[in-house]
């Protein structure tokens, strides 16, 4: 019962962390709190399954395609929407405007990306059959899907953690996420690279929204779940920390697999923000934040 619950647990928690890298790249490089998060996962997954029931396109074929669009999407949105935020708050004198003002336009934006969506695709559960056959893992069975949404989980986080740490680009990202007020002075423009990371962000909730529909059923009204979730994740990790938000992740799968196993499926999401309130209460810079 232990390695059944502890390898389910890091499958799912793989899926968790994916699902958290684009919000914690948005909040910690934008200072944006995206509360239309899930919804942008969920524009994905819907996506995702039109290309595969519609076109007949494999579902990895599909993510390769909505990533991109994700990214484009994100850019648009930044220019069009969170850009003038900015602006307001740069004029005000600080960023506590900015996370305060885009909190109220993203939960502006989860009802009409929410309401489209039930429009298009109705309000009925969707979920599609891909890869579904049981693999055995040290004696485990998990469905295959399941086993490559992890894979795309380490493949991804490992990637974005090289990249922001090994690249130039990665270093400016980081000194953004650190010291917006001092980057300027050594000639970054905040603005291009904010507008940057809330793409990148954007494009990793497209990834996590076709991931999570290669195995799970979702619905039009499901992305409030996912976004909080992801910032349950962003908040244990740290806020800006790619590597907190990976192994907060895979804890709180962890957390959720026993507690489904040995207690009450019913008491899964209890449990989760249950952890979500003691971080804040006596760590709320995050488990592997800067104290």
């Amino acid at each position: 019962m232990i390695l059944t619950t502890l390898i389910l647990g890091l499958v799912l928690g793989g899926t968790y962390a994916l699902l958290a890298l684009g919000l914690t790249l948005q909040y910690g490089i934008a200072r944006i709190m995206n509360l239309a998060y899930g919804e942008f996962t969920l524009v994905a997954a819907f996506c995702l399954v039109a290309l595969f029931q519609g076109l007949g396109l494999p579902p990895l074929l599909g993510m390769i395609a909505v990533a991109p669009a994700g990214y484009a999407l994100g850019w648009a949105l930044y220019a069009v929407m969170m850009r003038p935020l900015v602006a307001r708050s740069a004029r005000a004198g600080g960023t506590g405007r900015l996370e305060v003002d885009s909190i109220l336009a993203t939960f502006g934006l989860l009802f009409l990306i929410q309401g489209v969506l039930l429009v298009v695709f109705g309000a009925n559960f969707t979920s599609i059959s891909y890869l579904d056959r049981g693999i055995s893992v040290l004696g485990v069975s998990v469905a295959a899907n399941k086993l490559i949404s992890f894979a795309i989980c380490v493949v991804v986080g490992g990637a974005l953690v090289l990249v922001l740490a090994r690249t130039r680009w990665g270093l400016t990202l980081r000194a953004v996420a650190q010291t917006p007020a001092s980057a300027p002075l050594v000639g970054i423009d905040v603005n291009r690279m904010a507008r940057q990371g809330f793409a990148l962000g954007t494009a990793l909730a497209a990834v996590g929204g076709a991931s999570i529909a290669m195995h799970q059923t979702f619905s039009a009204t499901g992305g409030v779940v996912f976004t909080m979730k992801a910032l349950v994740i962003v908040i244990m990790g740290g806020v800006g920390n790619i590597g907190g938000a990976l192994i907060a992740g895979l804890a709180l799968g962890l957390v959720e697999t026993f507690v489904a196993t040995a207690i009450d499926p019913g008491l899964t999401l209890a449990a989760t923000f249950a952890i979500f309130l003691c971080v804040l209460l006596w760590r709320p810079q995050g488990l592997f934040g800067r104290g």
